[in-house]
Parts: C-alpha cells; sequence; structure tokens
C-alpha cells in the first residue's frame, strides 16, 4: 500500500506484540500508513521486563526514551537510558532493552530502510516468553 496522505494511528488501533517481551506497537509501517523507507513504533515495558536480544540486518534503530529507567545491552555491555535521551543503534549490532526502574518505562522507536521483506528485517538471538494477559 503506498500513501500519498497524511494518516494518523492511535496506540489503542495497534494490537499489542509481547512475543520478544515488552508490548511493542509497530504504529507506523507499510502496512499501516503505507510508509517506504522505514517504520516507527512504540515499546511499552513493565518493571523487571526485557525486549529479547536481537539485531536489524538491514536497518539502524533510533531509540527514544519517553518515560522510565532503562539499560540497553549492546554487544553484551550494558548502557543506561534515561528519559529524553536518543540512542543510534547502528545495523548487525546486537541489543537487549531492560527495564531496571519501578515504573513503565515507553520507548519511541524508528528503523530504516525497510529491509527486502518484513521477516528478514530482525534477527533474534535468544528466547523470550510470550506475556499472556
Amino acid at each position: 500500500m503506498i500513501n500519498s496522505r497524511p494518516r494518523v494511528v492511535d496506540l489503542s488501533e495497534v494490537e499489542p506484540n509481547t512475543r520478544r517481551g515488552g508490548d511493542l506497537r509497530a504504529m507506523l509501517t507499510p502496512a499501516t500508513v503505507g510508509s517506504t523507507s522505514g517504520f516507527m513504533g512504540v515499546a511499552l515495558i513493565q518493571p523487571g521486563d526485557r525486549i529479547g536480544e536481537h539485531y536489524h540486518p538491514y536497518s539502524e534503530e533510533f531509540v527514544y526514551v519517553l518515560c522510565g529507567q532503562l539499560e540497553v545491552d549492546l554487544d553484551g555491555e550494558p548502557v543506561p537510558l534515561q528519559p529524553e535521551q536518543g540512542l543510534l543503534i547502528p545495523m548487525h549490532m546486537k541489543h537487549r532493552f531492560r527495564n531496571v526502574g519501578k515504573v513503565e518505562a515507553r520507548i519511541v522507536f524508528h528503523l530504516g530502510p525497510l529491509a527486502p521483506s518484513p521477516p528478514l528485517g530482525h534477527v533474534d538471538t535468544e528466547e523470550t516468553a510470550e506475556v499472556v494477559s
């Protein structure tokens, strides 16, 4: 779907994805708004929860922390992330997000450029248990 018109997508319109830990919501994507250069979403991570380690072979990931106290493991090295901080994760770098605080953490993420197909864009490097609510 190529879209030449702006479209607003509300967080409540996007189904939660919890299969990698956390609650990932891919909001502005080729499927939802017809984007052609990348996609944007929000991750909600509860205290003590994490988004399992993975990497992106075709995309850089841009992350902005809205709230909460996070540590992101970058190729195994822990890096603290605070509210109002941004982070660029290069292609191929393994990363895992962990909420080390006492409140829900929220991050906005953008990946670009797009992988040739969605299944090729994300490579899991560890197992995570899906949270069933």
